[in-house]
């Protein structure tokens, strides 16, 4: 994706530089247009090294190429970080005095507005009534949060972190929300493996695309995200903080270390039920003649009752998934109320697996049921708009 992102001369200029790798290291290619005052800030051979593009301010610059008018109509996303209250001003008057005022008018893509500056400003009428103005034209201003500002002042004037701007410019293209921008998530991914010896371990058939596609979701709708991912050998999504590991034990750590600070927590790994109880340190031989030895199991810990149960925060949301099969003890769903009822989670997502079902493919089907065995939602679709269709069910119990 082509995107601009936009400087002004604030302070908060130096946060833009990180906003700039995030976006770089999100596979985009960013061009850099700040105003003549933002370069007191960050200095032009800043921009262009981490960019890998031109600088320019000025609407004379590159005159050949028309670059006051190509630089927005060739953009797919105009993100402006800071936006002061003097961008805001000439943009909401359509000023186009320099090359980002020039740019903003000539854009048909989303753009969002990023302000920053001290409180009283933000709060001044005038400033009101700009953003007002630019938000009735359909361009996206961020509140700016309330923390400490240059100097000794604290108060709303704040620029919001480099990665909540980021989820939230790109929920814009994604045609997304930005609901869940602010917020923390954990989602854990893919099979557990619980080791017999060096080589063999006791498995099962997830794939971890369900998971993958439940922390892609959450990213593009403004999360912060952490993915707790066991043997999962798809590419984790960008902008995903991703931890490895191997046997329950371990996803069990890593999804409690993370759960401390989460909003949500998402339990969409298939963790193994029993585990051996000794481990062989080398290969167990098969001998000639002789029968394999037996394996003694012991049940693995309930990870997903156990975040009920000893959820870390207030107000955490915790959401398990059942992938079941029918039997002569009822269908998919009569055992998904049932453990519904048992885990206590917050919701519950069910699927049906099998052959072709559910494990390894890009298509799901699943009910979602709340902590009574109450239908919530249902969802058919890609998984990545199954995962879109659980953040739903999520949104209302945050």
């Amino acid at each position: 994706m082509r995107i601009v992102l936009g400087v002004a001369g604030g302070i908060a200029a130096y946060k833009a530089v990180l906003l700039l790798r995030l976006l770089r290291e999100d596979g985009h290619a960013v061009r850099v247009v700040p105003t003549r005052a933002a370069l007191e800030f960050v200095g032009r051979p800043t921009w262009e090294a981490l960019s890998g593009e031109p600088v320019s301010t000025e609407v004379f610059d590159h005159v050949d190429e028309v670059a006051h008018v190509r630089t927005g109509q060739e953009a797919d996303l105009v993100v402006v970080a800071p936006a002061t209250a003097d961008l805001l001003a000439r943009a909401a008057a359509g000023m186009a005095d320099d090359l980002l005022t020039a740019t903003l008018l000539v854009a048909r893509c989303p753009v969002l507005l990023a302000p920053a500056m001290h409180t009283e400003m933000w709060q001044h009428p005038a400033t009101v009534a700009n953003v007002d103005t630019l938000r009735r034209r359909g361009i996206h201003v961020l509140d700016p949060v309330s923390g400490r500002l240059t100097g000794p002042d604290t108060g709303p004037g704040r620029l919001p972190e480099p990665e909540d701007i980021a989820a939230a410019a790109l929920a814009l293209v994604h045609g997304r929300a930005s609901d869940l921008v602010g917020r923390r998530v954990v989602v854990s991914a893919g099979g557990t493996r619980e080791p017999i010896d060096p080589v063999r371990f006791i498995g099962n058939r997830s794939s971890g695309r369900q998971g993958i596609e439940l922390a892609r979701a959450a990213h593009e709708r403004g999360a912060q995200v952490t993915l707790v991912a066991a043997n999962v050998t798809l590419p984790a999504p960008p902008g995903v903080q991703v931890v490895a590991v191997e046997s329950g034990e371990q996803l069990r750590d890593a999804v409690r270390s993370a759960a401390k600070h989460a909003d949500v927590v998402v339990m969409a790994a298939a963790v193994a039920d029993f585990r051996p109880v000794r481990t062989a340190a080398a290969k167990i031989k098969k001998q000639p003649g002789v029968g394999p030895t037996p394996i003694e199991l012991v049940e693995t810990v309930d990870i997903l009752a156990e975040l009920v149960r000893q959820s870390p925060r207030e107000g955490q949301v915790v959401v398990g998934f059942a992938a079941e099969t029918g039997d002569e003890a009822g269908d998919v769903l009569e055992h998904g109320r049932r453990k519904a009822i048992r885990k206590g989670a917050d919701l519950l997502v069910v699927n049906a697996v099998g052959a072709d079902r559910g494990f390894g493919v890009e298509h799901n089907e699943v009910t979602v049921l709340d902590r009574a065995g109450a239908e919530v939602a249902r969802a058919t679709g890609t998984k990545l708009e199954v995962a879109h269709a659980v953040w739903d069910a999520v949104l209302p119990l945050l």
